[in-house]
């Protein structure tokens, strides 16, 4: 009975103790219920768009630049489609990732051995190379209190450090193994979802091309795809004006790199160096194409759209005819062979002769030459950067502007004599003409390029009107500012306002002697550019109005998948500067002068250009430019300048040329063939296009 009541109690206990089981299951489910329910209603968007979260990042891709074509629609500038392989990693890209893209695509490219035969590799590189293959051991090498108190950065560094010159040099790695590291070290330049060019142009076979393209699921962040690079039909005619790009390694110019960071640019980017590329840069460089790439929250490039099309750079019409530009070039050179040749003796000196020719009317520079004799090498360069770059004494061809000068000044009027005679003025050399002239009137002293004429007019404006032989001059300094401010009026001795990068405006003495201003006005003490002498020389030519030099003529949008020039985007209109503050009835005198070097007896251009049709007119000049070694003077030389405009009486076309250092004695009239050479060639080619 005992019995039976214990085991009554005992089951009457076990119900008891699962329901308390039962009741902390059902609290313990509640209370995941309660937290589910948290998460779900309360928390639900935010986890769920943690578990979506996705960033938008973008890239831009580079699109061909803008062409360049002359004149008459020729192309002098263009594009050269090439193949290129490219490299665009992700974000969170490492760098053994790196290294097994690497090696997948060396099996189907090959890379430039270089002249070593060791494919460019550093020995940076090879240690690269070293530790991603043997990661473990090169940990290793790290003691346990450098791991704790270092940086990952300063880990690497440590362990690329402790890699043995040894050790690389028994890896005796494969020309495969550095093929490898040569790709590995362009795919490192890359930056996160920029396309980094891994090898392009004559470096891909269309086979590797191909190649490349099929497998490219097999190759992440590779791209098989095309670039550009430029084209020059007139080879190197004038390709000093249109000028150079940087490289892709260099990128933009560390000078000026906030400058293009700040305007879209990458740092690879190419832009322009020099020339019209340089000045040109924001027209040509197009639009680049931007790439939209969503990334999730491991930074895996999960989609990708074009958010903004791209548009290759506009294209710039420019005023060179190159035609002409290679006539001009090629005179030059004849000429400059032929004036070395029949020298009197060895002038080492006289290498190279520049010119220029421009529409005096509207500013267009229609040729722009220059030509180098390399002693060394024995063969001619082109030079023509030298027009705008270079400066020199131009002798008599400023002496319109020193007739002018003393016209404004009020020290001469038109139609004054003066007697032609040597000067000699107390404690200075004897200043002359080439011989004595006799009594010679304005249009005289131009005509048959009196040097006394000129000193009698840097004298008075200096404040003597009364000049005593062996007497010391009545001198004031300012009339060096005076006559300066006049001549400047023309573009002497400041900028042309030409539309090129480091324009020379010539040297200015600095010495305000009596002496020195007789020197200044007959062109022999200040310095200029051949460009500066053009826009002189067609600034009387149009009577006094002073036009801004410039190579663009227009700017034109481009015509997708064509060669022809598209729709007119914005004209460069002719800029008149400045109008000399003269009378117009002494421009003329000057004109007329200027006529009379080119055709009357006696003038001395007359005997190479007045049987021409094209009727020039115009200015000879010869300074001195003896030839100094060491402080001593070897020889004497001078500098032979010829400026002019043709037709006299409706210019169409004015030209500036020099040959610096000719030497004296020339047997060949260099400066003279030249400018018959260039007037001869302008209106033919004219006259051709007439025809036609």
């Amino acid at each position: 009975m005992a019995d039976a009541k214990k085991k009554k109690k005992k089951k009457a206990q076990l119900p008891f103790r699962l329901n308390i089981l039962f009741f902390v299951v059902f609290l313990l489910f509640s209370i995941l219920i309660l937290q589910l329910g948290v998460v779900q209603i309360l928390n639900g968007k935010t986890f769920q768009a943690e578990i979506d979260r996705t960033s938008n990042d973008y890239t831009e891709i580079s699109v061909p630049r803008g062409k360049m074509y002359d004149r008459n629609g020729d192309l002098i500038v263009g594009n050269n489609a090439e193949y290129a392989i490219t490299y665009t990693p992700d974000k969170g890209t490492r760098a053994k990732k790196r290294l097994d893209v690497a090696e997948r695509l060396a099996t189907y490219i090959s890379m430039d051995e270089g002249d070593d035969g060791d494919y460019g590799v550093t020995e940076r590189n090879r240690k690269d190379y070293w530790y991603l293959k043997n990661t473990e051991e090169a940990k290793s090498r790290l003691t346990d209190k450098e791991e704790n108190n270092m940086d990952n950065s300063e880990q690497y560094s440590t362990m690329i450090e402790r890699i043995t010159d040894e050790e690389i040099a028994l890896s005796n790695f494969t020309d495969q193994q550095l093929e490898v590291m040569a790709i590995k070290k362009e795919m490192d330049k890359a930056m996160a979802l920029t396309p980094q060019t891994i090898t392009k142009g004559n470096d891909v076979t269309p086979r590797e091309f191909a190649r490349v393209a099929e497998h490219l699921d097999k190759l992440s962040g590779v791209n098989a795809t095309t670039d550009w690079n430029r084209k020059y039909p007139y080879d190197n005619t004038f390709q000093a004006f249109t000028g150079q790009l940087t490289s892709e390694s260099e990128g933009i110019l560390a000078e000026k790199k906030e400058y293009y960071l700040t305007r879209g640019y990458n740092r690879n980017d190419r832009v322009g160096r020099s020339g019209l590329e340089q000045e040109y840069e924001s027209i040509l460089r197009g639009r680049k194409e931007k790439i939209q790439y969503t990334t999730n929250k491991e930074d895996t490039v999960v989609d990708s759209d074009v958010a903004v099309e791209g548009q290759r750079g506009k294209d710039l019409v420019l005023s060179i005819d190159m035609e002409l530009q290679k006539q001009v070039n090629s005179i030059l050179r004849k000429e400059l062979k032929t004036a070395i040749q029949n020298q009197p003796y060895e002038n080492k000196e006289m290498d190279r002769a520049l010119a220029v020719m421009m529409d005096p009317q509207t500013g267009d520079i229609l040729a722009a030459g220059g030509q180098y004799y390399n002693r060394k090498e024995k063969e001619f360069q082109n030079s023509g950067l030298s027009t705008i770059h270079n400066a020199y004494s131009f002798g008599s061809a400023v002496k319109g502007a020193t007739v002018l000068s003393g016209y404004e000044s009020g020290v001469i009027k038109p139609g004054r004599s003066f007697y032609d005679a040597p000067i000699k003025i107390k404690g200075t050399p004897v200043k002359k003409s080439y011989h004595n002239l006799g009594q010679v009137n304005d249009l005289d002293a131009l005509r048959l390029s009196s040097n006394v004429y000129m000193f009698y007019i840097a004298m008075r404006m200096g404040g003597d009107f009364n000049y005593q032989p062996n007497e010391p001059l009545n001198f004031d300094p300012e009339a060096f500012t005076e006559m300066r401010s006049y001549f400047s009026q023309f573009g002497l001795g400041i900028s042309t306002g030409i539309d090129f990068p480091s324009e020379s405006t010539g040297y200015e003495g600095s010495d305000p002697r009596a002496g020195n201003l007789l020197d200044f006005a007959i062109g022999q003490y200040d310095t200029y550019t051949t460009m500066q002498m053009v826009q002189y020389i067609s600034t009387i030519a149009n009577n006094g109005y002073r036009v801004q030099p410039h190579f663009l003529k227009s700017i034109r949008n481009p015509v997708p998948h064509s060669e022809e020039l598209g729709p007119v985007y914005k004209n460069n209109n002719t800029e008149i500067i400045n109008r000399v503050e003269m009378d117009q009835n002494y421009i003329d005198r000057v004109q007329e002068g200027f006529r009379q070097v080119f055709q009357e007896p006696g003038g001395t251009a007359e005997r190479y250009f007045s049987d021409q049709p094209y009727q020039a007119a115009g200015k000879t000049g010869t300074a001195e430019a003896d030839v100094y070694k060491n402080g001593e003077k070897v020889h004497d030389a001078e500098n032979l300048a010829l400026i002019g405009y043709a037709p006299y009486d409706d210019p169409e076309v004015a030209f500036a040329l020099i040959v610096p250092q000719a030497g004296t004695g020339n047997k060949h009239p260099i400066s003279y063939k030249i400018g018959q050479g260039i007037l001869d060639a302008y209106f033919k080619l004219n006259n051709k296009k007439d025809e036609e």
